[in-house]
């Protein structure tokens, strides 16, 4: 399996792009989000990669985060929802918007990504419960973490350390808790850190 490729951004489709790996062009497909976050061509870029298999293809996608792949194979996990589609979702929806529309049960807000009707969308939304951690942060309900906030960058410091989204947010949800609102990013990550390890 493929988990990640480094190489230069050789070109740029409309829902791909091929990423030049020491003389191999790779044909990988994105979303829209991701097209945005990796720049122009000939720039270097790293992207981590999810590789299916079928009898008639072999199809390589990319993701700028690891959210994003997390809650891609979340995504493709339902019945019906393909790599199309699940790029489609996340080409309209960030994972914590995601997890925010799961955890509200908002059906209309899954639906807005190309080729989700509200039968998919409620699919999508019934089987994902519970399976994308915890949108709302202290307070910030019923939004995800705001950008830059501490618990936002807490979340991504232990998401670069490994951790599934959900973890991670039932950790942070539970160190901010306990330190309060006010608490430093060191802080709430050590104190995350100890509550993902018991």
């Amino acid at each position: 399996m493929i988990a990640r490729l480094t190489g230069k951004l050789a070109e740029i489709g409309t829902d791909t792009c091929v990423l030049d790996v020491q003389g191999v062009g790779y044909l990988v497909h994105v979303s829209a989000r991701t097209l945005e976050a990796i720049g122009a061509i000939g720039g270097h870029v790293m992207l981590l990669t999810e590789m299916q298999v079928r009898e008639d293809a072999m199809t390589l996608y990319g993701f700028a985060s690891a959210a994003e792949r997390e809650n891609f194979r979340h995504l493709t996990s339902v019945q019906g929802v393909g790599g199309r589609v699940a790029l489609a979702i996340q080409s309209v929806l960030t994972p914590e918007e995601l997890a925010t529309a799961v955890a509200h049960g908002d059906k209309a807000m899954v639906a807005r990504a190309n080729g989700v009707g509200p039968k998919l969308a409620q699919r999508i939304v019934n089987e994902l419960a519970g399976k994308l951690g915890t949108p709302a942060l202290a307070g910030t309900s019923p939004g995800a973490a705001p950008k830059g906030s501490t618990a936002n960058d807490a979340l991504s410091a232990l998401a670069g350390l490994g951790f599934k989204p959900a973890e991670a947010s039932r950790a942070v949800a539970a160190a901010q808790e306990e330190l309060g609102a006010d608490a430093t990013i060191d802080a709430l990550v050590r104190m995350a850190l100890k509550k993902a390890a018991k």
